[in-house]
């Protein structure tokens, strides 16, 4: 068998074998082909795509590539969640708390940034002595111990996507369906969680820009779960403008903290209601989404949830006062700068990729496999879709280290807003939900 061959026959649009796409992901994981030609492979995917049958064979053949990560050892239900990558998306953060105060045992491997779209272990690495690296044991004890864990990949979990979704991310190629929904489930799949909620993205933000590609995302990554036995439910969440207002590694955490303190934004704390009362149906800790959807507010407003937030960060290691003082635990960049409206009228929408873009540039994300990021830069929403503002007003908030890198990314968020001169209508958070 010949990568070029292969490579050449995806470039033609025809259809790989199961013994193809088995030499091309174990090669790339053993070294035995280069990045420049897997590079070329993903490229050619890209452009010609993978049918469902391949999407699953790749899927499978990713998730048997390291170890199985077997949970039955801690007892109950155990539900997972995913997104499929968003911009000020700090939901995790928010949701497993939520769902272990209410019961449910949430064991969740994250991954780090890619593309515009920030990285859940990355945000939580901006907590001082947070580990995000667990052996197994480490990982299923957390679970038992604290009802949450979040973690890196552990061990030998899915290595092929690991290393896969690292070049994706500096190939411009991260948002084709077939390669998301083979990267999300095939770590899904090695887990032994009991049921999933995902939470795929639709708009400017997302790698999905339009609903008819998400809601295609979607059916695909449910049709996978539910071929392995796994309850699959998808949610198609509103990214055309950032979640929340805080975007950026440690100016999330922040937000992820004041949001389980009982105040944080609304669209933000009604997605993570709505994921969560989703898990806690799957995971029968109660049987109607109504009395799910209460208990879960409940637990933002009463503390529980930000207990089990600082339990987790104690057993992971990080500095627990994170919770009580989060300004002065955090690191967040000295250099700040407002950005003003060029125009009057309603923000209209707010092109939620330009932002991200903008975060990356400042250094909160990477061009470059294995770079260090900067977690203490950011971009703060001040005016967000709906909003009435006047010319010069301030808009936005930029936290940059490196003054000189101010200027681009003041332009890129300037160029994310759109004003108009009438009110635009509401645009729910929640598009639609697949089960």
């Amino acid at each position: 068998m010949n990568m070029l061959e292969i490579i050449r026959k995806k470039r033609d649009g025809l259809k790989l074998t199961e013994e193809e796409l088995k030499y091309v992901v174990e090669g790339y994981v053993k070294g035995e082909i280069p990045d420049y030609q897997m590079s070329a492979f993903l490229m050619a995917v890209f452009f010609k795509h993978l049918d469902e049958d391949e999407t699953y064979t790749l899927t499978e053949i990713m998730a048997r590539s390291g170890d199985y990560l077997d949970l039955s050892d801690i007892p109950g239900k155990k539900v997972d969640k995913h997104s499929t990558g968003g911009v000020g998306d700090k939901t995790t953060l928010v949701v497993g708390p939520m769902v272990a105060a209410l019961g449910l045992n949430f064991a969740k491997l994250s991954g780090r940034a890619l593309g515009h779209s920030g990285g859940t272990i990355d945000k939580l690495e901006s907590i001082p002595g947070f580990r995000t690296s667990l052996d197994r044991e480490e990982f299923v004890e957390g679970v038992k111990k604290v009802g949450v864990v979040i973690s890196g990949q552990t061990g030998n979990i899915a290595p092929a996507d690991k290393k896969i979704y690292a070049l994706r991310d500096v190939t411009a190629t991260v948002d084709e369906i077939s390669l998301i929904a083979s990267s999300i489930m095939s770590k899904k799949l090695a887990i032994g969680s009991d049921a999933m909620v995902i939470d795929v993205k639709v708009g400017s933000g997302a790698f999905m820009k339009n609903m008819e590609d998400a809601r295609k995302l979607a059916n695909l990554l449910v049709k996978i779960g539910k071929m392995h036995g796994r309850k699959t439910v998808a949610l198609l969440t509103d990214m055309d403008q950032p979640l929340g207002r805080m975007v950026g590694n440690a100016l999330e955490v922040l937000e992820a903290v004041e949001t389980l303190q009982g105040h944080g934004p609304e669209d933000f704390e009604t997605l993570c209601v709505e994921i969560a009362a989703n898990m806690l149906v799957l995971g029968e800790v109660y049987s109607k989404l109504e009395r799910a959807r209460m208990e879960a507010r409940k637990v933002l407003k009463d503390g529980r949830a930000l207990e089990k937030f600082k339990q987790m960060v104690e057993y992971q290691s990080g500095n627990p006062r994170v919770v009580d003082d989060p300004e002065n635990v955090l690191t967040f960049a000295s250099n700040i700068v407002d950005v003003r409206a060029q125009d009057e009228g309603f923000v209209h929408h707010i092109n939620a990729e330009k932002v991200g873009m903008a975060v990356v540039m400042l250094g909160g994300g990477r061009t470059k496999k294995d770079e260090r990021i900067d977690h203490s830069v950011g971009v703060e929403i001040l005016k967000k879709r709906g909003d009435k503002v006047k010319k010069g007003d301030v808009i936005a908030r930029i936290y940059a280290s490196d003054f000189q890198k101010i200027q681009k990314a003041r332009e890129l968020v300037e160029e994310a807003y759109h004003f108009t001169s009438t009110e635009p209508a509401k645009v729910p958070i929640i598009h639609g939900v697949i089960a």
